[in-house]
């Protein structure tokens, strides 16, 4: 089995937060970790220095490859920054994520 993780600390979040499947939406200084495993992209989110992790609202999601994963992940922390995460990853679920 192949994975690869990240994590991005220090991730400000813009208004309206980060939807969460556990606890609603979530607000401030966070950190973000995706895992890719089994053509999958897991992402979740935490309060920076935190030791509880979310999964943010619609993950996982499908990625073919580390790669697509990798540009996944650097999205969604772009889009935590402009407060349009649900958008990236709906787009990832419907299978329209970058292609390389």
């Amino acid at each position: 089995m192949t994975w690869a993780s990240w994590t991005t600390t220090g991730v400000f979040a813009a208004a309206g937060g980060v939807p969460t499947d556990e606890v609603g939406r979530v607000h401030g200084d966070l950190s973000l970790h995706t895992t890719w495993t089994d053509g999958q992209a897991i992402v979740t989110v935490q309060y920076s220095g935190s030791s509880d992790w979310y999964t943010i609202t619609g993950s996982p999601v499908p990625c073919a490859s580390e790669r697509e994963s990798r540009d996944l992940h650097q999205e969604v922390v772009e889009a935590v920054r402009s407060g349009d995460v649900t958008a990236v990853l709906r787009r990832g679920n419907r299978g329209h994520h970058m292609a390389r």
